[in-house]
């Protein structure tokens, strides 16, 4: 099996970005929530704000005076505006790296999911302390691709199995940020103290093969927008391969580990 040169690695829609990993990212986002333990009232930023999810669990579980929300994909800002309909919540169009917000005007400024997808993530976080007054917080989540993420490790084991040049797309791979080292750093050389790091892991539990396996040919993110770059035999080999790695239990469900990394630090 070979791949196509260059599959689209896309991310603006957020019907298909949901059943894939916004649904995951949710439960993620509400452990992250509980371990910032922001009190109440305070004013937070959302960067790389995606289809809503951690802008509604802040709104759920932290009682916030106000959220605002940023994202490059109009898309994405649209559907949080339809998912997220509240007047303390707001979302606009910009950029993670370039952020069009005043100095110290957050009280923590967050992220989930998106610091590896950002071309200088150093960058984004500098962004993300001008953000916050003195004493506010900085932190963020990212998938843990290499080790515990469990549904992307069976997917690309998988596919590159079957095809080595796919390891050039595997996110574990891709990523070196994605660890605690590296997250540790990166908080450190922005000049954020008390830089904490720790796993965050929640159990996806999936109904059968079917609910698996559908969110991979949504086109959203690296894995699914190789499915979609291949011939139906090749896919059909790819979703066979996949279908005999994953442990399924008597009744037909599969249940998997989802871990990801969280980091936090103060200005």
């Amino acid at each position: 099996m070979s791949m196509k040169d260059n599959p689209k690695e896309s991310w603006s829609s957020g019907d298909s970005y949901e059943p894939y990993v916004g649904r995951w990212s949710r439960l993620v986002a509400q452990e992250f929530i509980r371990w910032l333990a922001i009190p109440k009232d305070r004013k937070w930023l959302d960067v790389g704000s995606g289809t809503g999810a951690l802008s509604q669990t802040i709104l759920e579980h932290a009682n916030p005076r106000k959220v605002k929300g940023i994202d490059r994909a109009e898309d994405y800002v649209e559907f949080a505006h339809r998912r997220v309909d509240h007047p303390q919540v707001e979302f606009e169009v910009g950029n993670a790296q370039s952020l069009k917000v005043d100095s110290k005007t957050f009280d923590v400024a967050v992220s989930g999911l998106v610091l590896n997808f950002v071309p200088h993530p150093n960058q984004m976080i500098t962004e993300m302390a001008r953000a916050v007054r003195d004493g506010g917080v900085v932190a963020l989540y990212v998938w843990d691709y290499a080790g515990n993420m469990q549904m992307m490790r069976h997917f690309w084991n998988a596919a590159i199995a079957l095809d080595p040049a796919a390891r050039d797309l595997d996110e574990g791979r891709r990523f070196p940020i994605c660890n605690p080292q590296p997250l540790t750093d990166l908080f450190q050389k922005a000049s954020l103290f008390q830089v904490q790091v720790r796993p965050v892991d929640v159990l996806a539990h999936f109904k059968d093969f079917n609910d698996f396996w559908s969110p991979f040919l949504g086109g959203q993110g690296p894995a699914p927008g190789y499915v979609m770059s291949l011939s139906e035999s090749r896919r059909a080999q790819l979703r066979e391969r996949v279908y005999n790695s994953l442990p399924f239990a008597l009744d037909g469900t599969i249940s998997l580990i989802l871990r990801a990394w969280a980091v936090q630090g103060v200005k």
